[in-house]
C-alpha cells in the first residue's frame, strides 16, 4: 500500500546563459531561456496534481551568477502555490547556486527548507510516516573533495532521504564535485539518495535506490533526448518506486538525413526537408530543435561543405512554415566520391584516409583528446560526447571528415 510520494528533480538552471545560440539564432535563445521557467512551471503543477508530500531539489536551480529579479519573483511565487497546496520543498545548493547573488538574497516562504553548508537532517512525518531528510549544499562554486563524510546516520524508524550534488566517479563534460562512488552512497544505510549534477539520467535500485534525475529541460544539442524528473513513490513496507515525467517545453535532436549516392543537389535537397517534416511529425513536444546531420558518400560532400549556408537556408525555410522547428545548426558527416570510379591517385589515397585512420581508442588519440578538453569552456564539452570514447570517436571523424574534403577540393580542381 503506498505510503508516500515526493518529486525529485535537479539542475534546472533557471535563466541559463544561451551564449552559444544566441550567436547563431537569438530568437531560438529566447526560446530555450523561457523554457526553463515554462518546465519549471510544471513541476510545480505536477507536484499540485499529484498531490505529493515533498519536492526535492538537488542543486543547480540558477544559474551562475545570473540576477534576474524576474525569475526571482517567479520562483517565489511557485514557492508559494506549494506553500498553499502543504507541500514542502527541500533544496540543497549546488555549484552554480553557489555562485549565484539571487540564491543567497531571496526570501522564501516557510515551507521550503534550504539545507547549508554544514550537513543537517530534517525529521518529519509524510501521510504519518516518519521521514528524516538528509541534505548538505555547496558554500562554494567548486568542492573538489567529498561532502558524503559530512552527513550523519540514518535515523533509526524512518525513511531516510539523502540530497548531494555530486560528480559520483566522474562524468566527461563536468569536473569533479563532491565526489563519490555508488558503494559509499549505499553504505551509508540511507533508503534514498536524491542525487544532482549530472545531466544525465541514471537509477541505482537495490536496498538504497540512488536516482540522477537529469536535467528536466536540454538548453542546447548536448542535452539531446528527452529530459525528465523522477516521481517517486514509497509503499508501506519501504518498497521504492521511481517514475519518469517529462514536462520539457521544448526538446533537442539530432538527425540523421541520409544522403547515400545522391548526386543530384534537389535530391539533397528533398532529402533534407523529407527528414524535418518527418522528425516534426514523429515528435510530440511543444517545440522541436532539430540539428540535421547528413550522412552517406555522395559526389555533393564538397558542394554541401561550401554552400552550408545554402542548406541552412533551406531548413530554416521548412522550420518556418512548420513553426514549432528550429535548426540548431546543419552538421556534416558526409564522404566525398566520384561520379565516376577512376581510379588513381586521388581515389587510392580517399581509401588509404577511410581504412587506416587512427582508431577512436588509441592512445595517442585518447591524450590528445584530454589536452583539447582542457581549452574547450566547460559548459561546451559535452557538445563532443559523454564518454572518453564519445570525445575521441568524434574528433577522429571530424578529421578523417576534414581530409576528405581536401580530396574533394583537389577533384575538383583535377576536374
Amino acid at each position: 500500500m503506498l505510503a508516500f510520494r515526493f518529486v525529485h528533480t535537479a539542475d534546472i538552471h533557471l535563466d541559463s546563459p544561451l551564449k552559444s545560440l544566441a550567436m547563431r539564432d537569438e530568437a531560438l535563445a529566447e526560446v530555450v531561456g523561457n523554457a526553463t521557467r515554462t518546465t519549471f512551471r510544471r513541476l510545480i503543477d505536477l507536484c499540485v496534481t499529484e498531490d505529493v508530500q515533498a519536492l526535492l531539489i538537488a542543486g543547480d536551480l540558477y544559474d551562475g551568477s545570473q540576477t534576474s529579479m524576474k525569475t526571482a519573483r517567479i520562483l517565489a511565487l511557485e514557492m508559494e502555490r506549494l506553500d498553499a497546496a502543504g507541500i514542502p520543498v527541500f533544496i540543497i545548493r549546488g555549484n552554480h547556486d553557489a555562485a549565484s547573488k539571487i540564491t543567497r538574497e531571496l526570501v522564501l516562504p516557510e515551507n521550503v527548507t534550504v539545507f547549508p553548508g554544514k550537513a543537517q537532517v530534517v525529521e518529519t512525518d509524510w501521510n504519518d510516516h516518519s521521514v528524516a531528510v538528509h541534505g548538505v549544499s555547496f558554500r562554494d562554486p567548486h568542492a573538489p573533495d567529498t561532502l558524503l563524510d559530512r552527513f550523519g546516520p540514518p535515523v533509526m524508524g524512518a525513511f531516510n532521504l539523502g540530497m548531494l550534488h555530486t560528480s559520483l566517479g566522474g562524468a566527461q563534460g563536468h569536473d569533479p564535485y563532491a565526489p563519490c562512488t555508488l558503494a559509499e552512497l549505499q553504505a551509508t544505510g540511507f533508503d534514498y539518495w536524491a542525487l544532482g549534477h549530472i545531466h544525465r539520467r541514471t537509477i541505482h535500485t537495490g536496498t538504497t535506490t540512488v536516482v540522477m534525475p537529469g536535467i528536466p529541460q536540454g538548453r542546447d544539442i548536448g542535452e539531446a533526448g528527452n529530459k525528465s524528473v523522477s516521481l517517486v513513490s514509497v509503499a508501506d513496507d519501504g518498497l521504492v518506486a521511481v517514475e519518469e515525467r517529462h514536462l520539457a517545453m521544448a526538446q533537442f535532436e539530432r538527425l540523421p538525413v541520409e544522403c547515400h549516392l545522391l548526386s543530384d543537389w534537389p535530391d539533397l535537397i528533398e532529402a533534407l526537408k523529407h527528414a524535418l517534416h518527418t522528425a516534426r511529425r514523429d515528435h510530440a513536444g511543444e517545440q522541436l530543435i532539430v540539428r540535421p546531420v547528413l550522412t552517406g558518400k555522395t559526389p555533393l560532400a564538397w558542394r554541401a561543405g561550401r554552400d552550408l549556408d545554402l542548406l541552412h537556408a533551406e531548413a530554416q525555410n521548412v522550420a518556418e512554415q512548420i513553426g514549432t522547428l528550429w535548426i540548431d545548426k546543419i552538421e556534416l558527416a558526409l564522404s566525398a566520391v566520384s561520379n565516376a570510379s577512376t581510379g588513381g591517385a586521388l581515389e587510392e589515397l580517399a581509401q588509404i584516409i577511410t581504412q587506416r585512420s587512427l582508431p577512436p581508442d588509441d592512445p595517442a588519440v585518447l591524450e590528445d583528446v584530454e589536452r583539447l578538453l582542457k581549452y574547450i569552456p566547460r559548459e561546451l564539452r559535452a557538445l563532443l560526447g559523454d564518454s572518453q570514447e564519445e570525445t575521441a570517436a568524434t574528433i577522429v571523424h571530424a578529421m578523417q571528415q576534414g581530409a576528405m574534403e581536401v580530396l574533394a577540393r583537389l577533384e575538383e580542381t583535377d576536374g
